[in-house]
């Protein structure tokens, strides 16, 4: 493997590519705010604005970062000698809500300047034309989980660890997830493996959990019984809204992610990699929730 140049080297994902990769590669960390420059094999961007929750960001910042950003990146990776280029998307480019498995076939819909400028960006993307020699990959991923995760896992995890019950029970729901062991694996082969088409992949572990199940996951890494309440579903939607106003924890967008259903397909992916994921989504899920026991 050649040398690789990594936009994003501080957050969760970069974290871990770096770790996952290790002394195998040299490794050249882009700096925010200096001008990219690129001399290495291997480009993967990482660098992005998250989705925002308490929807508290300037709607221009998505922009700026996850659109124009990735432009200029993906201008030098053509303008270089680099062969590979991978840069993480998302499935919200795709769709925010869904009422079918996620497909790369799917007609993009966001309605969020998460996923607007996400889409913008594989659009720009997509309509330049691809040297000979160079491969480029847009990866979509559903929710990332992993040890040393704080986002909405962490949460759940904080509430079953108190002794609080889940009071959600009555949302039967089934949503995908994606391992980081997963993603480094998939980001590995995509490396290795020129056979690969360029193109766009989603990326998700095999099986979908609901909510629900994930209470008891996490249950089991603090080795208790997790407490489930089927609070009647008008209620909690009253709160939610409540919410929206009081700027509580839970609001309707938050309610909405943990208790939609949001599969992902990721066969598309496993097909051109060929060989099967190193993890499943019950045991990353368990490794993600003991390394809470460990913060």
């Amino acid at each position: 493997m050649n040398n690789i140049f990594i936009t994003g080297s501080t957050g969760f994902v970069g974290k871990n590519i770096l770790q996952h990769f290790d002394n195998r590669v040299a490794i050249t960390k882009y700096e925010r705010g200096t001008v990219v420059n690129i001399n290495q094999e291997i480009v993967i961007h990482l660098a992005g604005k998250a989705h925002d929750l308490k929807n508290t960001s300037n709607p221009d910042q998505y922009y700026q970062v996850n659109t124009e950003f990735t432009k200029t990146v993906f201008d030098k990776f053509l303008a270089s000698n680099a062969s590979v280029f991978i840069t993480l998307s998302s499935v919200k480019a795709a769709a925010d809500v869904l009422d079918t498995p996620l497909t790369e076939d799917y007609l993009p819909k966001p309605q969020t300047h998460y996923g607007k400028s996400k889409l913008l960006a594989e659009e720009y993307i997509l309509s330049k034309q691809i040297p000979a020699g160079k491969r480029v990959y847009i990866l979509r991923p559903c929710m990332i989980h992993g040890p040393g995760n704080k986002g909405n896992l962490n949460l759940l995890y904080k509430m079953v660890s108190k002794g609080l019950p889940w009071p959600l029970g009555a949302f039967d729901n089934k949503r995908s997830f994606c391992s980081i062991d997963n993603l480094c694996f998939i980001i590995n082969e995509l490396i290795e493996n020129d056979k690969i088409p360029s193109g766009i992949y989603n990326i998700a572990d095999d099986e979908p959990l609901s909510t629900n199940q994930v209470i008891k996951l996490i249950g089991e890494a603090l080795g208790k019984k997790a407490l489930i309440i089927n609070t009647p579903k008008f209620l909690v939607r009253g709160v939610s809204k409540l919410g929206d106003v009081l700027k509580l924890p839970l609001n309707t967008e938050r309610l909405n992610k943990l208790t939609e259903t949001y599969i992902v397909s990721n066969q598309k992916i496993k097909n051109v990699i060929n060989k099967p994921l190193p993890i499943t989504a019950t045991a990353g899920l368990l490794k993600t929730f003991n390394s809470f026991n460990n913060a």
